[in-house]
C-alpha cells in the first residue's frame, strides 16, 4: 500500500512537471509524424506481397511499428532526464525522504509512459484520416502492449544512467542498443519480407514479438498467439527490467 501511495505521488509531481513544459510532446511526435505523412505513403507497393491492396491496408500494418519505435526509441532515451536530475542532486535530496526507493524510479517510469502513450494517440489520431481503421477492444489492448514497451525501455534507460561511470558514454551506448534492437524488430518493414536467416535472429529479438502483436491487434485478430506472446515475453522483461533498476537506484541513493 506505502509503495503504490509513494509511486502515486511521485508520479503526480513528474506530469505535473511535464505539463509545465508540453514542448517536448511535440518534438516527440514530429518525426514519427513526418514518417506517417512522408515515408508510409510509399510503401503501398511494398507492401503488397502482404496484402495490403490499398493505402488503408498499408498504415494498418505501418501505423503500429510507427508506434512501436516511438515506445523503443522514445524509452531508451529518458534516462537522460534522469542524468540531469543527478547532476542538480534532486535525487540526492531523495535520500532524506521515507518515500520507497522504487516509487522514486516507478513514478519517474510512469510519467515517461504516459507521456509516450499520449504521443502515440496523437499519431494514431492523425492516422484515421488517412484510411486506418481498428477495433476500438483492440486498440486499447494495442495500448496496453505499448505501454508495458514503453515502461521496459523506460526502466531499462534508467538503469543504464545509474550503472554507467560517466554521462558521456549514455548517448553511444544506447545507439548501440537501440539500432539493433530496431532493425531486428521489424518496426519500419515487416520481417516478413526480410531473408529467412533474418526472420530468424529477429525471433531471439523479444521486441519482434510485442510488434508483430501490435500488427494482429491492428489488423483484428486480437486472438491471435502473437498477441498473447508479446504481451507475456514483454511483462515478464519489464518487471525484470523494473526490479533491476530499482536495486540500481536504490544503491545509488542510499
Amino acid at each position: 500500500m506505502k509503495l503504490a501511495r509513494d509511486t502515486w505521488l511521485v508520479f503526480q509531481r513528474q506530469v505535473l512537471l511535464m505539463w509545465r513544459t508540453p514542448i517536448w510532446i511535440v518534438i516527440g511526435i514530429t518525426q514519427p509524424v513526418f514518417y506517417l505523412l512522408l515515408f508510409a505513403p510509399l510503401l503501398k507497393q511494398v507492401l503488397g506481397p502482404m496484402g495490403a491492396t490499398s493505402y488503408a491496408e498499408a498504415y494498418q500494418i505501418y501505423v503500429p511499428g510507427l508506434l512501436a519505435v516511438l515506445c523503443i526509441f522514445g524509452g531508451l532515451f529518458t534516462g537522460f532526464s534522469l542524468l540531469g536530475e543527478l547532476k542538480a542532486g534532486i535525487i540526492e535530496r531523495s535520500r532524506v525522504t521515507p518515500v520507497s526507493r522504487l516509487a522514486l524510479l516507478l513514478g519517474r517510469a510512469l510519467r515517461e509512459t504516459l507521456g509516450l502513450l499520449v504521443q502515440a494517440v496523437i499519431i494514431t489520431l492523425v492516422a484515421l484520416p488517412f484510411g486506418l481503421r481498428v477495433d476500438p477492444a483492440s486498440l486499447l489492448l494495442a495500448y496496453v502492449l505499448l505501454g508495458l514497451l514503453a515502461l521496459m525501455t523506460s526502466a531499462i534507460s534508467y538503469g543504464i544512467a545509474l550503472a554507467l561511470p560517466n554521462d558521456a558514454a549514455m548517448a553511444p551506448v544506447v545507439n548501440t542498443i537501440a539500432q539493433p534492437i530496431g532493425l531486428l524488430s521489424g518496426t519500419l518493414l515487416p520481417m516478413a519480407l526480410a531473408p529467412m536467416w533474418l526472420q530468424r535472429a529477429a525471433e531471439w529479438n523479444p521486441f519482434y514479438w510485442a510488434v508483430e502483436g501490435m500488427r494482429a491487434l491492428f489488423s483484428g485478430h486480437p486472438g491471435d498467439s502473437v498477441v498473447w506472446q508479446g504481451l507475456l515475453i514483454v511483462a515478464v522483461l519489464t518487471t525484470a527490467a523494473v526490479f533491476y533498476s530499482a536495486r540500481l537506484f536504490s544503491a545509488r541513493i542510499r
